[in-house]
């Protein structure tokens, strides 16, 4: 049995939304800053429907001032490997 990590996209999309207003940024702040020409791709972050891309994920670190490890929430989880 190995303790797997594993991205809980909701929990970081609330915390990619709770970090935005912490900032004082609206969506279309963030929009105007990754040169989005809708704010879907920021919802679909919030949502956790999808998740930034790693070069994304490293402009909204120092946008939020922020480390990438502050923005993503990890669950572990048991996996079993069978050989």
């Amino acid at each position: 049995m190995y303790v797997m990590p594993a991205i809980n996209m909701v929990a970081t999309g609330k915390n990619i939304a709770r970090l935005r207003e912490a900032a004082g940024l609206s969506v279309k702040d963030l929009q105007e800053v990754f040169g989005f020409t809708t704010p879907q791709a920021i919802y679909k972050w919030q949502h956790g429907t999808a998740m930034p891309t790693i070069d994304n994920l490293v402009v909204l670190a120092a946008v939020l001032d922020v480390s990438i490890d502050e923005i993503i929430v990890t669950d572990f989880k048991n996996v079993r490997i069978s050989a």
